[in-house]
């Protein structure tokens, strides 16, 4: 999930200047004040005022039957077999070093840039599952789109996109943190807050939790759960952790910290004011050459952040039942239901009718937050040689 940090750090890249440029509650009871966490003064998020305010409500029923469900499915299906699942424009683009394979993205090393390429690829468990039909061009359309929308928040790395698939960002010096912020106890993984939460945890990655909460029980205030990385996987690691084992200052995790809640209280307003919850989700910064901290990799998306359905929340919690989910979280769960995802050394090949849902399900969201139709790409070029002629044309204009 971090692969512009690994890219960077192979890549051995040093810290240059930066440049940002515009681009195309319910009423649920909650535990006393006396059991909630005492040591952190995050951002409060009234679930019940704002769905009052909100004015467009999705329903589910739009999600699994619609018109526009129809027609996209036919694009997806149509394109199974032409998933962009890998890339080499360090061979079929002058000027590009070296490249570096993510779990999601291609990352290649463009002198004072990074071209940064997102795939098709899915994954989950810190390995992929499969490969989803304009899955690359939703996630940094989305992220893009995001990424406009909150620099009056932090700057970020983001030149230009020349593709849309492609990302050409500045070079930064990055963070070996993921700032993982959740509004909800919910999720399947084994880093997820519900799985830990009912083992029995009620101190996680330095946060008090109080007893009594259920799986999707909304948290009484946001929290902050960061992460570090391990040879291949998550590591869940607390504020003091950060600082005493010289990852980041004590000062750059304050201010680091401090954005992704504002990041995510903000997404939250943004995400109910279109019938959305945003759940969770986790956030990369790093640094430019002035010092100043930065917002990198992507924002809000699909596979970075998990959305439920937000009408349907309330009465679905009363009742016991799932929430209406717009994510990935199905497909993560049917991975658990047939394999060891974590362990088994071949997974078996995920249903087809699981991937189309899964692809459309990301335009959905995509249509949904950004009120706007997403492009399906013409078929009639190849899409590895469509980024191929767009980012070699984009290059030049950069040096």
């Amino acid at each position: 999930m971090v692969e512009c940090m690994r890219a960077m750090a192979n890549l051995n890249l040093s810290k240059i200047q930066l440049n940002t440029t515009k681009f195309p509650s319910p009423n649920l009871s909650f535990p006393s004040s006396e059991s909630r966490p005492k040591s952190k003064n995050y951002p409060k998020f009234s679930l019940s005022a704002l769905l009052s305010q909100s004015q467009q409500q999705p329903s589910f029923d739009g999600l699994v039957s619609s018109s526009r469900k129809h027609d996209v499915l036919d694009a997806i299906k149509g394109s199974l077999s032409s998933c962009l699942s890998e890339t080499n424009l360090h061979l079929t683009v002058p000027g590009l070093k070296s490249k570096t394979r993510g779990k999601v993205r291609d990352i290649y090393d463009g002198g004072d840039y990074l071209v940064l390429v997102t795939t098709d690829r899915q994954s989950a468990f810190d390995r992929i599952l499969a490969s989803i039909p304009f899955k690359g061009q939703v996630l940094n359309e989305t992220s893009l789109w995001w990424f406009d929308k909150t620099q009056h928040i932090t700057p970020n790395a983001v030149v230009s996109a020349p593709d849309k698939n492609v990302t050409i960002a500045k070079k930064c010096s990055v963070f070996p943190v993921e700032f993982v912020v959740r509004g909800f106890v919910t999720g399947s993984t084994d880093t997820s807050l519900w799985t830990v939460y009912n083992k029995g945890v009620r101190n996680y990655c330095g946060n008090v939790l109080p007893d009594g909460l259920v799986k999707n029980h909304k948290l009484p205030a946001n929290i902050l759960t960061p992460t570090t990385k391990a040879a291949d996987h998550d590591v869940p690691v607390t504020p003091h952790e950060i600082v005493k084992r010289g990852l980041m200052t004590q000062a750059e995790f304050d201010e680091a910290s401090s954005k992704a809640l504002s990041l995510f209280e903000f997404g939250q307003r943004i995400a109910l004011e279109h019938g959305l919850l945003l759940v969770d989700t986790k956030y990369e910064f790093g640094k430019d050459c002035d010092g100043s901290i930065v917002l990198i990799d992507e924002v809000h998306t699909p596979d970075s952040s998990r959305y439920w359905i937000a009408h349907s929340y309330e009465k679905n919690f009363k009742e016991g039942l799932e929430r209406e989910n717009v994510d990935k979280e199905f497909l993560r769960l049917w991975f658990k239901d047939h394999c060891n995802p974590y362990e088994d050394e071949v997974l078996p090949d995920a249903p087809e009718e699981l991937v189309t849902e899964l692809a459309w399900r990301y335009i959905f969201l995509y249509e949904t937050i950004t009120k706007s139709s997403f492009e399906i790409p013409p078929m009639e070029e190849p899409i590895h040689d469509r980024i191929s002629r767009n980012v070699s044309l984009a290059l030049p204009s950069l040096r």
